[in-house]
């Protein structure tokens, strides 16, 4: 689940916690609505812990600094 699809939950079950007066029996808008912001704000936790983890699209350059390959006296970058 993405930061998206948890921004929606949380903003779906806002809308059904707190703007709907409907009411229907056996059945409660409140808490569904509840659920969802709960559910959105844990995918979004999650998320954010994934994203934070990982390591990007950092080029990665190193010096060689075994020697000469090709016969010449210089330092290889790659």
């Amino acid at each position: 689940m993405g930061i998206t699809t948890s921004l929606i939950l949380i903003a779906a079950g806002a809308i059904m916690r707190f703007a709907v007066t409907a009411q229907a029996s056996g059945f409660s808008v409140h808490t569904v609505g509840v659920i969802l912001m709960i559910v959105g704000i844990v995918g979004a936790v999650l998320s954010i812990a994934f994203w934070a983890s990982w390591g990007g699209f950092r080029r990665r350059t190193y010096v060689d600094t075994r020697g000469p390959v090709t016969g010449r006296d210089e330092t290889i970058v790659r």
